[in-house]
């Protein structure tokens, strides 16, 4: 018999986890496209820029686009240096241009030997491994593995070896790994399963986590994201993520109504 929170959360899934929600959040980015490295690119762009108001978070990588003429992985595969010039304006609050520079130049390394940015996480990661945190660390050294990678840009590209909630990895995740009808996530990613994703812990879900009970760890850090994760399996070990969407809607509500 399902618990009051557990109830709560699967209607709130229900309520969230549909196409209505695409639009008003950084998901919509990769939606734009159907081609996997273009999803890919923009995806883990989008998460990376998703901190400070959606609309803004919408609207800078909607720029980010354009500056790649409308073909992330195009682009991506075939400027040249000169090509670059014209991102040396674009800023989203600390994202700066030698971080958007260093982005180009990890893709562009990346996907002239790789077909998928899957590799660059599953490659880390067990069948029987509990969670994700080998693949979130292992991803870091590898973004952050050519000679030319700024000291400034680690911050925006987190792991759990520094105890960070690593919630935009952990969001990038959750997009390309889940699967269900809703189409909402994408679940292009076959080598993870749902049942390995974390939270993406961020202060919505962190304040409706705490009120209901499900998250006591006084830190938000990296053993928040398990302890939080952790009470979610007990009621779908298979997709624990998938509440995500009750925990941010709820939160986002919240503020809303105050």
């Amino acid at each position: 018999m399902p618990d009051a929170v557990e109830k709560l959360l699967e209607q709130s899934v229900e309520h969230y986890n549909q196409p209505g929600f695409i639009e008003a959040d950084p998901i919509c980015i990769p939606h734009r496209f159907s081609r996997l490295p273009d999803i890919e690119i923009m995806g883990f762009w989008a998460a990376t820029l998703a901190w400070g108001q959606r609309k803004t978070i919408i609207k800078k990588a909607t720029e980010l686009i354009e500056l790649m003429d409308g073909a992330p992985y195009d682009f991506v595969l075939n400027h040249r240096e000169e090509d670059r010039k014209p991102f040396l304006q674009f800023k989203h609050r600390t994202f700066q241009p030698t971080d958007t520079l260093y982005f180009l130049e990890f893709f562009q390394q990346y996907y002239r030997q790789h077909d998928s940015l899957e590799d660059a996480f599953a490659r880390h990661l067990k069948p029987d491994d509990a969670h994700t945190e080998k693949a979130l660390a292992g991803f870091h050294q590898l973004f952050f593995s050519l000679p030319c990678a700024p000291e400034r840009t680690r911050k925006h590209v987190a792991t759990p070896a520094r105890k960070s909630t690593c919630k935009r990895l952990n969001m990038f995740l959750r997009w390309m790994v889940r699967q269900d009808d809703k189409g909402v996530d994408f679940g292009l990613w076959k080598r993870i399963s749902p049942s390995q994703l974390l939270m993406p812990l961020d202060v919505h879900v962190d304040r409706v986590a705490r009120r209901l009970g499900l998250l006591r760890r006084k830190q938000t850090d990296w053993q928040a994201v398990l302890e939080l994760t952790g009470r979610l399996r007990q009621y779908d070990p298979d997709d624990p993520v998938k509440y995500d969407f009750a925990l941010f809607g709820l939160g986002v509500l919240e503020q809303q109504t105050r």
